[in-house]
């Protein structure tokens, strides 16, 4: 890596969806800061990364350790969040201090420092529970929790920023990303890292509803995939892009595959659905396709497979 070589900031780089972009990025030669503060992030996604990497622990939401954090960057990543509907339907205050103040913080500094590009981490929550499927970023926000509203609202200040100040942002909508070093062991965690913990554990996996509500569950190197091509694209500031598989599944048949897979034959034990929960969830990438050349590098079942393969290798298991 040459001494000239960009600086960048990766945001909630010890989380899941952050070690693992920040790994892509160590392996495509950048040199890569990373800053958590571990309200969600852990030690030792940091020491599964690939590669060498400055750090900063602190958080967000303080414009001292945001100043620190985006002198002499090129390009941030801003992964940092608290990303639950549950919690934020409990203590919204927290996931607004860590999803706006955090944000705005963020794009402040970045403006102050010159940063070229600006990728933010939205969310599909944006779309509420909209019966219109597959969602395209042109159906109107219509956010049903304090998250979704939290993530939207970083989504117009990342716009605000570029139209007003020239700053390159550009949003990617997650749409329930899963894969390697997704924590199963917090109640806020995505439910295919929870499914496979309680199979592998042999004990039966949680379903807050029926179960026949379906998600667009996309594999963790097709959203980091998005993000490098978000981050060269020339076509790409100023626009909020959907990053998804295309395709959804009810969490019955998710089970059911999973069940397959690992081996087991375990019922799911039924709850009460909880408040904030959208019914059904499926993106249009066909913005992000034209825009990035965006490509679905890794199938549900393949990414579950992985998924599953590191987890018995994990810290989980052991």
């Amino acid at each position: 890596m040459s001494i000239d070589t960009p600086t960048v900031l990766v945001t909630g780089g010890a989380g899941f969806i952050g070690s693992n972009l920040a790994d892509r990025l160590i392996r495509e030669g950048a040199r890569v800061r990373i800053l958590d503060n571990f309200a969600t992030g852990f030690r030792e996604n940091l020491e599964e990364i690939d590669g060498s990497f400055d750090f900063i622990e602190g958080d967000v939401a303080d414009p001292g350790v945001v100043a620190k954090a985006v002198d002499d960057v090129e390009t941030i990543f801003h992964e940092a969040a608290l990303p639950s509907v549950p919690r934020s339907v409990e203590d919204p205050v927290s996931t607004h201090r860590a999803c706006v103040e955090g944000t705005f913080n963020l794009l402040l500094a970045a403006k102050d420092a010159g940063v070229r590009r600006f990728v933010y981490a939205a969310s599909s929550s944006a779309y509420g529970d909209q019966p219109t499927l597959p969602k395209a970023e042109t159906m109107p926000p219509a956010p049903m929790s304090p998250y979704a509203v939290a993530k939207l609202t970083g989504e117009y200040y990342a716009s605000a920023f570029n139209r007003v100040y020239g700053l390159e942002t550009v949003s990617l909508r997650y749409f329930n990303v899963f894969g390697p070093r997704q924590n199963p062991s917090s109640p806020y965690s995505g439910v295919i890292s929870r499914f496979i913990d309680a199979l592998m554990t042999d004990s039966r996996p949680v379903i807050y509803g029926d179960g026949e509500q379906s998600r667009d569950f996309t594999y963790i190197d097709n959203v980091v995939d998005a993000n490098l091509k978000a981050a060269s694209s020339a076509a790409a500031p100023g626009l909020v892009m959907n990053a998804a598989n295309g395709e959804r599944i009810s969490l019955n048949d998710l089970l059911a595959t999973l069940n397959k897979i690992t081996g087991r034959d375990l019922q799911a034990e039924y709850l009460e659905p909880r408040n904030g929960d959208v019914k059904h969830s499926q993106a249009d990438n066909s913005l992000a396709v034209r825009t990035l050349g965006y490509k679905n590098l890794v199938g549900l079942e393949e990414g579950l497979r992985r998924t599953v393969e590191w987890w018995k290798n994990s810290r989980f298991a052991r």
